[in-house]
């Protein structure tokens, strides 16, 4: 199937801005079954990549053209975060960012908090670039970043030097004092995440001497790439990345690919559909970002990829996937780490698989934007679905070809997991309505409209 290029479908139709649609009022998914997805979609920009471009972006010294930039609430809160500290930005307008970089010590204080919403990202590795900062300043988000961990980050930045208060509870919101200067660390991290690294390799720009951070197992290298993009040394040796303080940030300019994250839904959707044939242009395929394709492919999907080129310092590829029946597997533990953010899609797909799907270590799914363990299975029980939490995974057995049932679910207000049962109701037999899922615009603005204008049968409601 070759779709008319001039009917591409893709994500504009979705709120001005990112901003949330329906704010102050629950929104909800009506989804009713016998849909299937079909043509061609462009997914949203990367959210990972677009955090980081704003801010090597605003450090850099010059200005920074980004295009493919994600206009959805968590990376607009990055955006918002470094206007209120002095960098002007312009835009977005289709995607197009125009950073003026104030250079690596040009960051003003914020006159208030930093609000970064919902935006686990934002607060973790603002953390790191501001704790050498100068100047104080104050990171709050809402209530459910509020509930996240984040000494994960501060004990860490402490040995750096780093003078940041949370709760009692560890969590937001988290005061971060001006310190002198802060030292660079060997740290080897006790669990993967990406964020934590990253979060010290951007304080690691405002310490004397080396910064070091090792990993147990490899997670996604945005930063990285990035701060090679902007011609800032980096050295990595396996699962070791080393930084040096003290240089400086050159402006270049960044094209974000469509997400892979966001790209997910629609691979899972296709994969379990009936007569389903989608086309998915220009998606990341950074390899340590591709669990997703792993898993998939393992469990039989029909998945190919073509046009494999580079967009800027990104690999990408086209995707197309087409129906197929899917089996259970055991998940390996290497692609963990490199499916964390998709396993909420990859759930739905264990339940509509053939046999058992067995997930262990993946402890860090508890401690999301809700516990994804626990909510997808409770979620999954609504359909009919057997799905046993384990403390560090789950255990799915598959309905193969059996529908599920329809009915009601609850998202707990987490994007990823609104998407996911979204898409479960293209096997599903009864109508299906999912809860609370106005959080979809953190990461994915336009969701609804695109997935009806590829076949879902999809409506929103508010109450």
């Amino acid at each position: 199937m070759t779709p008319d290029p001039a009917h591409i479908a893709t994500a504009s139709d979705g709120p001005p801005g990112g901003a949330v649609a329906g704010a102050g009022c629950a929104r909800h998914y009506r989804v009713a079954p016998g849909g299937t997805l079909a043509g061609e979609m462009r997914v949203p920009g990367d959210k990972s990549i677009s955090h980081r471009a704003i801010m090597l972006g605003a450090l850099a010294d010059g200005e920074t053209i980004v295009t493919g930039f994600l206009e959805g609430a968590d990376s607009l809160a990055t955006l918002a975060a470094f206007r209120r500290m002095g960098v002007e930005i312009e835009g977005p307008r289709a995607g197009r960012v125009c950073i003026r970089g104030v250079g690596r010590d040009g960051l003003q204080a914020p006159s208030a908090p930093l609000d970064v919403g919902n935006a686990g990202t934002a607060m973790r590795l603002l953390c790191g670039l501001l704790a050498g900062q100068p100047f104080a300043s104050t990171l709050v988000g809402d209530a459910s970043l509020s509930r996240r961990p984040m000494r994960r980050v501060t004990e860490p930045l402490a040995r750096m030097g780093a003078d940041i208060e949370t709760s009692a509870a560890g969590t937001a919101p988290l005061s971060i004092r001006a310190v002198l200067r802060l030292h660079g660390i060997d740290y080897a991290m006790p669990v993967a995440s990406a964020q934590v690294k990253s979060c010290l390799l951007l304080a690691g720009l405002y310490a004397d001497g080396e910064t070091c951070v090792s990993e147990p197992a490899v997670t996604r290298d945005h930063t990285e790439r990035m701060l090679a993009t902007f011609d800032y040394p980096v050295r990595r040796a396996g699962h070791r990345v080393c930084i040096s303080g003290g240089a400086r940030l050159r402006a270049a300019p960044v094209e974000v690919p469509a997400d892979i994250s966001s790209a997910a839904f629609f691979l899972v959707g296709a994969s379990i559909a009936d007569a389903a044939d989608i086309s998915l242009p220009a998606v990341g395929i950074n390899p340590t970002r591709i669990g997703v394709l792993n898993i998939l492919e393992a469990m039989g999907a029909d998945i190919s990829v073509t046009h494999r080129r580079q967009c800027g310092a990104e690999p990408v590829a086209d995707l197309r996937v087409r129906s197929a029946p899917l089996r259970g597997i055991e998940i390996p533990a290497a692609q963990v780490p490199l499916a964390i953010d998709e396993f909420p899609a990859l759930f739905v797909a264990a339940a509509c698989a053939d046999g058992e799907t067995l997930l262990r270590g993946a402890e860090e799914l508890r401690v999301k934007e809700s516990d994804r363990i626990a909510v997808m299975a409770a979620g999954l029980a609504q359909l009919g679905v057997d799905a046993e939490v384990l403390p560090d995974g789950i255990r799915i057995q598959g309905r193969g070809r059996a529908p599920l049932s329809g009915g009601s679910v609850d998202s707990h207000g987490d994007h990823r997991i609104a998407m996911a049962f979204a898409m479960a109701a293209l096997r599903a037999d009864a109508p299906l309505l999912v809860r609370d899922c106005a959080n979809v615009d953190t990461s994915f603005p336009g969701f609804a409209a695109l997935a009806a204008g590829a076949g879902l049968r999809i409506a929103e409601a508010t109450e």
